[in-house]
């Protein structure tokens, strides 16, 4: 319970971080969207329910500022995104920070693409959102590679502090 506790409050503090940055960015009309950060250290590097807990919590982080017709999709897809991950994280080296990375790239961008196709229909023209739409996924994909390395170590340290995991080299 107390690990599922830390990741998330690290978890709230990158929700915090990721919605400053966009309303900062709301100006330029862009939207940066990083669900793949909510999902790849808890899936590779946890134990399957604390991180699954965990990955639901930041998702209902996530669902308390979407519109009302959204609520749970955030959590339920992330959770979706978390158990596909641990599945196959054996096959990924997971203790190296570039595929990390490269695990929350592709994991984000799985996510991305199935919110975007399940929320486009309500778009009053839902051909004319596709360019602003594949601008916010470009934006996001630097920001999450950019940011990705600080929050992996934040969450190891976080783990560490709290006495949950040991210190580690990686």
């Amino acid at each position: 319970m107390r690990r599922t506790l830390v990741i998330a409050a690290a978890l709230l503090l990158l929700w915090t971080v990721v919605s400053q940055a966009n309303h900062a960015l709301s100006g330029l009309h862009l939207y940066l969207f990083v669900g793949g950060l909510f999902v790849a250290f808890s899936a590779l590097t946890q134990p399957f329910a604390p991180g699954l807990a965990a990955s639901i919590i930041g998702g209902m982080c996530c669902d308390a500022a979407a519109p009302a017709g959204l609520f749970v999709t955030h959590a339920l897809l992330f959770a979706a995104a978390h158990v596909s991950v641990f599945h196959v994280r054996d096959r990924i080296p997971r203790d190296e920070t570039a595929s990390r990375v490269v695990v929350a790239l592709l994991t984000n961008l799985a996510l991305f693409l199935v919110f975007s196709f399940s929320q486009v229909h309500h778009s009053p023209a839902p051909g004319l959102a596709w360019p602003r739409l594949l601008m916010d996924l470009a934006a996001s994909q630097v920001f999450l590679a950019l940011l990705a390395p600080w929050f992996f170590v934040l969450q190891a340290r976080v783990l560490v502090l709290a006495g949950v995991d040991r210190e580690s080299l990686a």
